[in-house]
């Protein structure tokens, strides 16, 4: 491959057809004309001079050289955009601009930090995107964000992840329902009550079934919702019980009992990750650093996980 014939834009337009997998789609997203995304392509494809994309059921996918294009594309996209934040941050202050991708129940409290970091450094930009977990398990395959918050985090190689803050999970009912009354309260009293239950994929919903099938217990009345707000509501009315994560109740207005349940509730934590093959930008860091440091002043205390005295170090 000849070097010289590669351009930023070319790197660019690459990128964005292979996250999105159609070149109509990207020539949206990067303001083209869909000729002239084509034509980078083509030009791409002949400086690689290997092939790039196979075509599946309408769809790019990527060849394995084009898997190895796209991480060395990431790696100097985002090596050079973070260069851009130094010559900025030496001309005017702390800038530059940061991808986080979190899990629906991180909503309820990412913001708060995302707002005191804010204060301290209004120069930095955010672009804050939320999904349930197997939404942001593919932004993370395909490396679109720096950071990532995870209630289960994925596995491999590539990543890294650490402990930020504890994420327990309450049985809940109704603030009239029968159990609501009891001063304490074995699973087994509550099996054959319905269970409202995040879709597959869930980390709330994962922890819940690992948790039953420890312990060799089936529960055969569920019912699938797929929004926390939904089932706190579902809750309330009296459509069953679920299992939630307190910071997703603390936001709620509906009457609910967290009932008190032998061996809950479970403990889960949230996760800050990002990947080992992708470099952090220097705006990145700096949240790090700051949750490292104050993460007390922007959550509960108590939730904060022991580990966050390590994360900056974890991190570099």
């Amino acid at each position: 491959m000849n070097i010289r014939h590669l351009s930023f834009r070319l790197l660019q337009v690459y990128v964005q057809v292979a996250r999105l997998g159609n070149i109509s789609a990207a020539a949206r997203a990067l303001h083209l004309t869909q000729p002239t995304v084509s034509l980078q392509l083509k030009k791409l494809r002949e400086a690689v001079d290997e092939p790039l994309f196979d075509h599946r059921n309408g769809r790019m996918v990527m060849t394995h050289v084009g898997e190895e294009l796209y991480r060395a594309a990431c790696d100097v996209l985002v090596r050079f955009e973070d260069f851009n934040g130094v010559l900025e941050q030496a001309r005017d202050g702390n800038t530059g601009h940061i991808n986080i991708a979190i899990v629906t129940t991180a909503k309820y409290v990412l913001p708060r930090i995302l707002g005191a970091f804010y204060r301290q450094f209004p120069k930095v930009g955010v672009t804050l995107n939320i999904g349930n977990r197997a939404r942001i398990l593919d932004r993370f395959s395909m490396q679109e964000d720096d950071l990532y918050v995870f209630s289960h985090p994925p596995s491999g190689t590539a990543v890294n992840a650490t402990r930020i803050l504890k994420n327990p999970l309450h049985i809940i009912a109704p603030h009239d329902h029968w159990a609501a009354s009891h001063s304490r309260l074995s699973f087994a009293d509550l099996k054959h009550e319905r269970f409202l239950i995040r879709e597959p994929g869930s980390a709330t919903r994962m922890m819940f079934e690992s948790w039953l099938s420890g312990k060799g217990i089936e529960i055969a009345d569920t019912m699938q919702i797929e929004s926390n707000e939904a089932i706190r509501l579902s809750v309330a009315s009296g459509l069953g019980l679920s299992v939630i994560s307190a910071h997703t109740l603390q936001e709620g207005r509906e009457k609910l009992a967290i009932l008190p349940v032998d061996e809950f509730p479970l403990k889960s934590n949230w996760y800050l990750v990002s990947r080992k093959d992708r470099r952090l930008p220097h705006a990145a860091m700096q949240l790090i650093q700051f949750m490292a440091q104050g993460l007390q002043e922007c959550v509960e205390p108590d939730w904060v996980d022991p580990d966050i005295v390590h994360l900056a170090r974890h991190f570099v």
